[in-house]
């Protein structure tokens, strides 16, 4: 029972929604006015629960309404995907979580420190402004890391023509913001048993996957489970498109938690 324990992993999606957020502003479309929760889609964020520790990946702009309705408020550590507003634009409302000894652990590749550090000069100078969060930096490379004590396997992959982050936490894969990934990568995810992976919508995107394209991905890596997260309202109602999907594949939606 103890082993069972120390290798369960649990997910909650705090957001699955892309950039704009869905209901999206001034839209009027069948899932911007839908009534249905599940089509109500925060900046994507997630929350992972393994080995006593929550690791918070991603920190958009809704995190501080996302932590209000989450089932647990306790974090441990941020690990950021990539320097994109949408992924990262919450960070100051981190603040609560930074009055600690040491600081508040960020792990972030390196260009995304060092544009939070241009953009929160009050929290990373050398003078910092009196109550600003405060952080402990952690540079994350290509190898695997731990985290707070959780090990953590970076997974490389491509936004467009954008180097970023997905990761490998155990038997769980955390992918966003992709649209092609490298056969090393591939070789990473083998044997995951649950995949989250971004899906933008049905029509093709020159940046991020479209369902089909992800639904490509989940059939190469063959997980027991897949769900796709960071939809925009062109991805359809949630439960037309979440009814259309091959079994074991599911849309994630806000608030959704996961354990394996």
């Amino acid at each position: 029972m103890e082993s069972k324990d120390q290798t369960a992993i649990e997910i909650e999606f705090l957001g699955t929604g892309t950039s704009t957020g869905v209901p999206v502003l001034a839209c009027q479309c069948p899932v911007c006015r839908s009534a249905d929760q599940r089509d109500k889609r925060m900046r994507t964020s997630a929350l992972i629960r393994t080995q006593g520790k929550t690791l918070l990946i991603d920190c958009g702009p809704d995190f501080r309404m996302q932590m209000l309705r989450a089932s647990d408020y306790h974090i441990d550590a941020m690990i950021a995907t990539h320097v994109h507003y949408d992924h990262v634009g919450g960070v100051d409302d981190l603040r609560p979580y930074c009055y600690r000894p040491g600081h508040f652990p960020l792990y972030a590749r390196e260009e995304v420190l060092h544009d939070l550090r241009m953009k929160m000069p009050y929290s990373f100078g050398k003078n910092p402004y009196p109550g600003a969060p405060q952080f402990a930096e952690h540079v994350v490379g290509d190898e695997p890391f731990l985290c707070e004590g959780v090990m953590v396997t970076p997974l490389p992959v491509w936004h467009g023509k954008m180097l970023i982050n997905g990761y490998r936490i155990g038997d769980l894969a955390y992918i966003t913001d992709a649209k092609s990934i490298d056969e090393s990568t591939f070789l990473l995810l083998k044997g995951v048993r649950l995949l989250v992976i971004n899906g933008l919508r049905f029509t093709e995107h020159n940046t991020h996957f479209s369902i089909d394209q992800a639904l490509e991905v989940i059939r190469r890596v063959e997980p027991e489970q897949a769900y796709i997260t960071h939809m925009s309202h062109e991805a359809g109602l949630h439960a037309e498109t979440d009814s259309r999907l091959p079994d074991g594949v599911n849309l994630a939606y806000d608030g959704l938690v996961v354990r394996i």
